[in-house]
This record gives structure tokens, C-alpha cells and sequence, in this order.
């Protein structure tokens, strides 16, 4: 059986060939290694040029995952994701025509480009790891995963992700600037020759194969939890429901995805047991999309970080 320790050089392994080619997002790595590593899906929320889809791309091929990317617009149908039955034969037969759908890792790009129906032709995959097509189901990888991106600051011919979508993300992952000390270090990779438009520099040779990704996520369900920390897990959650400055807390399933969270959080740190610092670090990921902030607190200037960050102090983390 695989100890903690390989899997941390594991995991450092991967995390040290997308950094080379994502310069100066290390916690977005993290939180994106985390969300694959507790089989979840991840919405990258960030302004044009931050490494979003170069970042999905190079985990991708370190992991060594078939790798699927969709652009969102606003004509994008249903079918353009999933895929259709041609007939054939005069009608007699149909061939099915999969769609980008059926990969490992799939890359939603503006994904609130399109509109409602077509982002629900998601919903299904993303909570059953399978597709309706003409009444007969069709399963996705077992590590099919999706990864979203959206513009945080462009509304025009936008439609905003319902509720039911949001909560089937793991986490919502901030992508922001990076340093001046990490931007000089990008434009020292492309001194040395780097090409981000360059197919062979974002497709790094793998790192892991299928079945060591299939290992790592198995490993996550062996990560102890202990008491104390389910009890810190679910008094944060419930503390949303609480609060004043919020008109929607976390549902349960927010404290499953925080539970499922500090696991693959504690397993990419090399420990088998979660501590309150996985729950605290992952707290703002897994709940910003899950609450709903107040109009008095919008008016104040306030936003879902700065509420959680203020309710993560007042609840307290066991010893």
C-alpha cells in the first residue's frame, strides 16, 4: 500500500512541473490538486491572462489525463457538449457522435458565456459522471473531471450560474495577479523560450499515470478525520446559516464537500489524518459559491470573503 510520504513526493512531483510552466500561483495549484484529488469539479474564477486555461492544460498532462476543452457561447447547444445519434441507414441504424464531454479533464472554458439549458447538459455529468442521450445513459471516465472558467468583471451577454450548478463545483478557486517577483519569472521562461501558444510546453510529460491517479484518490478515503474536527467542520457550516450578513448559508452537502476537502488537503500535505488548519484552509474554496451575502452587507462594501473570513475567527478550532 502506498504510505503518505510517496504520496507527497508524489504530489510534489506533479505540483513542481505546473509550477515551472504557471509561474506565481502556487495556492491555485494546490487547490486545484486538492479538487481532483477529492474527485470534485472546480470553477476558476479570474480576469483574461491569468494562467486559467494554461493551468488546466499542464495538470492535465502531468497527470497524464485525455484532456477536452469547450468554449462557451452564447449559440453553444446541449449537443455541442455531449454528443448525438446520427441515423444512418435510411434511418434504419444511428451511430453515436460523442461530444468534448467524454474525456478525463475537461476545460468549461467562460463557461457563463452560455445560456441555462446548455450549462444544466453539464449537471448531469458533473453529479453522475454520465450523460442522457435519446433516453439511454452513457458513463463518463471514472476520472472524468470538470474544470470551469469565468470572467469576474465582464457581465455583458453573461448568464450567471444557477444555484444547482454552483453547488456541484467542490470549490470555487480566486485566480488572481500574481507578484512582480513571479511575473519577472514568467518572462524569464519566455527568454529561455517558453511559448504558452506552444502545444508541446503545456503538455509536460506525465508525471503519474492512470492508475497512480486512481491510487492517490483512493487514498483520500483512508485520511482520518477526527471527531473534533467534524464537529469544527459543521459548526463553520452551520455558523453560515447564522449569520446576519448572509440570506444563504452552506447546505449539508457544503459540510461533505469541506469533510471531503480537508481529506485531500491533509493527504497533499504527506499526513493521513485531517487537522482544523485543512478545514480553515479550505473554508473560503468550498463555501463562497455556497452563501448568499445580505443587500446591507453588499451596500457596506462587503463580499463573501470578507464575511467568511469574519466568521472563520469567531468559530473556534478545536486544540
Amino acid at each position: 500500500m502506498i504510505t503518505p510520504e510517496q504520496i507527497a513526493e508524489s504530489l510534489a512531483r506533479v505540483r513542481a512541473v505546473v509550477s515551472e510552466r504557471v509561474v506565481g500561483q502556487e495556492a491555485v495549484i494546490d487547490e486545484a490538486l486538492v479538487a481532483f484529488l477529492a474527485r470534485g469539479h472546480a470553477l476558476l474564477e479570474g480576469v483574461p491572462g491569468t494562467a486559467k486555461t494554461m493551468l488546466v492544460r499542464v495538470l492535465a498532462g502531468a497527470l497524464n489525463m485525455r484532456f477536452g476543452r469547450i468554449q462557451f457561447t452564447p449559440d453553444l447547444m446541449p449537443a455541442d457538449i455531449t454528443g448525438i445519434n446520427v441515423l444512418r441507414d435510411g434511418g434504419r441504424s444511428a451511430e453515436f457522435r460523442a461530444g468534448p464531454v467524454f474525456t478525463d479533464l475537461l476545460l468549461a472554458d467562460e463557461i457563463n458565456r452560455a445560456p441555462a439549458k446548455t450549462q444544466a447538459a453539464l449537471l448531469e455529468a458533473m453529479g453522475e459522471r454520465q450523460v442522457t442521450i435519446d433516453g439511454e445513459g452513457r458513463s463518463l471516465g471514472e476520472l472524468f473531471t470538470v474544470f470551469a472558467t469565468q470572467n469576474p468583471v465582464e457581465y455583458e451577454g453573461t448568464y450567471p450560474l444557477p444555484e444547482a450548478q454552483l453547488d456541484r463545483f467542490l470549490l470555487k478557486i480566486r485566480v488572481t495577479y500574481p507578484s512582480r517577483e513571479a511575473e519577472l519569472g514568467m518572462l524569464d521562461n519566455y527568454s529561455r523560450g517558453f511559448d504558452a501558444e506552444r502545444p508541446a510546453d503545456v503538455r509536460p510529460a506525465p508525471v503519474l499515470d492512470e492508475s497512480a491517479c486512481r491510487e492517490l484518490r483512493g487514498a483520500v478515503d483512508t485520511v482520518k478525520v477526527a471527531p473534533e474536527v467534524r464537529e469544527y467542520i459543521a459548526n463553520i457550516v452551520r455558523a453560515t446559516r447564522e449569520d446576519p450578513s448572509l440570506t444563504l448559508g452552506g447546505s449539508p452537502r457544503a459540510s461533505v464537500a469541506l469533510f471531503r476537502t480537508a481529506r485531500a488537503a491533509a493527504l497533499l500535505a504527506g499526513r493521513d489524518f485531517a487537522t482544523p488548519d485543512d478545514v480553515k484552509q479550505f473554508a473560503l474554496p468550498v463555501l463562497r459559491h455556497r452563501v448568499m451575502v445580505a443587500p446591507e452587507a453588499e451596500v457596506e462594501g462587503r463580499s463573501s470573503d470578507d464575511v467568511l473570513d469574519a466568521l472563520l475567527t469567531r468559530v473556534v478550532a478545536p486544540k
